[in-house]
């Protein structure tokens, strides 16, 4: 995880939202449950990111030349992240935005 701090400036943008957000979830008055959930979704953008950061490394240890598989194998990983970040900011919407319309 150094490396990947050292190294991927989207992984630190991530580890900055964890460390930010966890706090608040919390704070707020949820239950613990909920509270697990929040948490365990910025956990899950993490854990995206880094298994994205590998395929990335693989692909670049491979070959730098342009290829079409390669080209696929880092779009797939990127809409991975993409997909993992949506769904943490679907769930923290979903349980936080009442608690402010309230």
């Amino acid at each position: 995880m150094v490396y990947a701090y050292k190294e991927e400036s989207a992984f630190r943008q991530e580890l900055t939202l964890l460390a930010v957000l966890t706090p608040i979830a919390l704070w707020i008055p949820v239950s613990p449950i909920e509270k697990c959930a929040l948490i365990t979704s910025l956990v899950f953008v993490l854990v995206v990111e880094l298994l994205n950061s590998s395929v990335e490394a693989a692909i670049d240890r491979i070959s730098f030349e342009h290829h079409d598989l390669s080209k696929r194998a880092k779009d797939f990983g990127s809409a991975a992240v993409m997909l993992a970040l949506a769904i943490a900011g679907l769930l923290w919407g979903t349980i936080c935005i009442p608690l402010v319309i309230n």
